[in-house]
């Protein structure tokens, strides 16, 4: 039997396309829903300059989001 893991990087990769960048309170919740959802590994951000990718600043007061079992 193949094992697959999954893991969501939305919050890390998709977010640095946006325009305007999101704080961390509502990557927080977005991180939630990713979890509420299911997905068992979010990858909440990246420390990167915010001077290069100023979608990740703050990336360091987004806290660890545990998925209830």
């Amino acid at each position: 039997m193949t094992k697959v893991t999954l893991f969501e990087v939305g919050p890390r990769d998709g977010l640095q396309n946006e325009a305007h960048p999101l704080g961390p309170d509502d990557r927080v919740s977005l991180i939630k829903r990713l979890a509420h959802a299911g997905m068992p590994y979010v990858e909440a951000g990246s420390f990167v300059s915010p001077k290069w990718v100023p979608q990740m600043a703050d990336t360091d007061r987004v806290p660890r989001v545990r998925r209830r079992a």
